[in-house]
């Protein structure tokens, strides 16, 4: 039997590096992604093929599977090694071959779209979602979309144990954005533990104009240590503040709400050395996720979902400043897409993803979206002329999460 899945990129509109330390955040799945087509095969391996880097990988299925951590296969390692430990009935080999149409290392979380379509693969072919101790700790695409997050970070989920993953600190927001979109609107989830908040629908006469800068925000490497700086900063303060309380708090959020007195000390704690980071970069980290958290995530959210649109793009750029000056994962090139799309007429625009490189998204009428997306190609070929190569831009909408397309 032959399956195939189609697993989406996603966009994060507005909650930047928020989901590690318990916030919200508002997100959409794209009509872009990986095809997924899965073959059983007699011997417990999983064979991967992949079109767009042309390359090949055999991995056993046993909890020590491991490869070099530079190889892309190492995200469908990490998935191999947690899912067997944690369920040692998955001896079930398979053939995956995967197509896609996601730019990678560009922010749109392809790497989180690989680890999905490897556990789904494996999940589905193993039967795991009969079993009593499956349902009983993922009894839902919300719960089941957090435990993938956690094949890829690492982290211990419910009583199963955590482990290396693939070493990125991430939180579940990608997973939750892929697995659980809906067709046409974006969804508003909390983290730490994860929450569905609500959907808002998308206006049909927009659509969404990506920019995709050429620069890669990968997370491996140098990459990845610059990714997991922004997540260690707010656990840096949560330590600090552990210290200091009676209780242990495990997200920032978590510390915010303790006390009436919780916002004051924080601060105080950032203006000192905490674990080696800067007092000034933890200060301008706190106020980022502070004002991205408490007004501007459900601001834009109540905008969009009445159709405020000029409040709703104030708002955007307002967060995009704030990665700029408090989180400080934005590059030149980043920057110039926001300035140039905000020129060129979007409605509201904005980097997303790890950061450090990756896209940027705008918010353009449908009627004269090719006619933006070709000016706005043009100014960036003009400002950034060693990236024009490896830069793409493209249209697309709020589309529906990760699915069977069906079984041949």
């Amino acid at each position: 039997m032959l399956r195939r899945y189609f697993i989406p990129g996603r966009i994060e509109l507005v909650g930047k590096h928020v989901d590690y330390a318990g916030g919200a955040s508002l997100t959409c799945a794209i009509d872009r992604g990986l095809t997924v087509s899965v073959e059983r095969l007699e011997t417990p391996i999983l064979r991967l093929e992949s079109d767009s880097r042309r390359d090949r990988a055999e991995l056993p299925l046993t909890s020590e599977c491991a490869v070099p951590s530079e190889h892309w296969s190492t995200y469908a390692a990490a998935v191999i090694r947690r899912l067997q430990r944690d369920f040692p009935s998955v001896r079930q080999g398979l053939s995956v071959a995967i197509e896609s149409t996601l730019p990678e290392s560009a922010g749109l979380s392809s790497s989180s779209a690989l680890v999905i379509a490897i556990a789904t693969a494996i999940v589905d072919f193993n039967g795991l979602r009969s079993l009593p101790e499956w349902t009983a700790r993922m009894p839902s695409p919300l719960a089941e979309a957090e435990y993938f997050a956690a094949l890829e970070t690492g982290a211990p989920y419910r009583d199963l144990p955590g482990d290396e993953g693939v070493g990125v600190a991430g939180g579940a927001q990608d997973p939750i954005a892929i697995l659980c979109a809906q067709e046409g609107h974006c969804g508003l989830f909390g983290y730490l533990p994860a929450v569905s908040h609500r959907y808002v629908a998308w206006p049909e006469d927009y659509v969404l104009a990506i920019g995709v800068s050429g620069v890669e925000a990968t997370k491996t490497g140098n990459a990845r240590a610059a990714y997991n700086r922004t997540a260690q900063s707010v656990r840096a303060m949560v330590r600090a503040w552990n210290a200091r309380s009676a209780s242990a708090h495990p997200t920032l959020q978590a510390a915010l709400l303790s006390s009436p007195d919780a916002l004051a000390q924080l601060r105080q704690i950032a203006r000192e050395c905490v674990d080696g980071f800067e007092p000034d970069y933890l200060v301008g980290r706190l106020e980022q996720y502070l004002v991205e958290s408490t007004r501007l995530v459900p601001g834009a959210v109540a905008a969009l979902a009445t159709r405020q649109l000029a409040s709703f793009g104030d708002l955007i750029a307002e967060s995009q400043r704030l990665a700029e000056s408090g989180l400080r994962n934005q590059v030149p090139e980043t920057v110039s897409l926001v300035q140039q799309a905000q020129a060129n007429g979007a409605v509201a625009a904005s980097a997303f993803g790890a950061g450090f490189g990756g896209a940027v998204w705008s918010m353009v009428p449908k009627e004269s979206a090719t006619l933006f997306l070709e000016h706005w190609a043009r100014a960036y070929a003009q400002s950034s002329p060693a990236r024009q190569a490896q830069s793409q831009f493209f249209l697309t909408s709020p589309s529906r999460g990760a699915h069977v397309l069906g079984n041949d």
